[in-house]
């Protein structure tokens, strides 16, 4: 589908990161976008900013974990900007630890925010995508939706889910004017890593910092280069969108090495 002047937008976690991002190339297209996140306050400097320059946003400060917020901003966002053509779920949040050290609350959190509001957001703007005569859905899994490493139980569960709730959407749609994507971007980077919830009577600032560390090492696109590639895979209609070498990297390993992969990706973190 072409992202085109005039179309309608919706981008949750629109405020920092790759939704950051994306609403700036898609307000710099042309489209009219729909501004979600639960940060107020950096909600309302990026609207500002993208109003300024003549954009047309609309800022809807919401709670993906909210079924029925997001319904009452699917309906305030067709009113204000009619209905979508294209909906970017990208919401997200992480947190640190092995599954023994994590929080149930923190644990329950992330499959809160990455998987349920993913769905939740889905079911919100559903009846207006499907109504369209071309509309495209985009899902922001990770590359950890097709690898599982140690410390990341959480989040994997959650972004195989996407995975695997996208891929059925989409064979779901075959034969109607929606398109459904799933992203898988590698090392981003944003602050969600900082930002990452951590028990600290489990995880030392020490084993924290050093994940920070080679988040940092390993986190070599930016959002922008990553927002550009999700709007070309759109463009596409690439069903899944790959982004940054490193998720060809492990999406090819994944498929030779199923059972192993873990094995060769330790040795290339250099861990024991």
């Amino acid at each position: 589908m072409q992202v085109r002047d005039g179309m309608v937008a919706v981008v949750t976690g629109a405020a920092s990161g790759i939704g950051e991002a994306l609403s700036r190339q898609l307000a710099a297209r042309g489209l009219r976008v729909a501004l979600l996140d639960v940060a107020a306050d950096r909600l309302a400097a990026l609207n500002a900013e993208l109003a300024a320059t003549g954009a047309t946003v609309h800022p809807i400060v919401v709670d993906v974990r909210d079924r029925s917020a997001l319904e009452s901003a699917a309906a305030t966002a067709a009113q204000r900007l009619g209905p979508a053509q294209l909906l970017i779920a990208n919401a997200g949040v992480a947190t640190h630890g092995t599954f023994g050290e994590v929080p149930v609350a923190h644990f329950d959190q992330v499959l809160e925010v990455n998987l349920h509001g993913v769905i939740h957001t889905v079911r919100a703007w559903w009846p207006q995508l499907v109504a369209q005569r071309a509309a495209h859905l985009v899902t922001i899994s990770s590359v950890f939706g097709l690898v599982a490493p140690a410390g990341q139980a959480a989040y994997a569960a959650a972004k195989f889910g996407v995975r695997g709730f996208t891929e059925a959407l989409r064979h779901e749609a075959e034969g109607t004017g929606l398109r459904v994507s799933v992203v898988h971007p590698g090392g981003i980077r944003t602050r969600i890593a900082e930002h990452a919830t951590f028990d600290a009577s489990r995880v030392t600032a020490a084993d924290r910092e050093a994940v920070l560390a080679r988040f940092r090492r390993l986190a070599r696109t930016t959002p922008a280069a990553a927002a550009t590639r999700i709007l070309q895979g759109i463009e596409r209609d690439e069903a899944r969108i790959l982004v940054g070498r490193d998720a060809t990297l492990l999406a090819w390993l994944q498929r030779i090495a199923p059972v192993h992969y873990w094995r060769t990706l330790r040795r290339i973190l250099g861990e024991p």
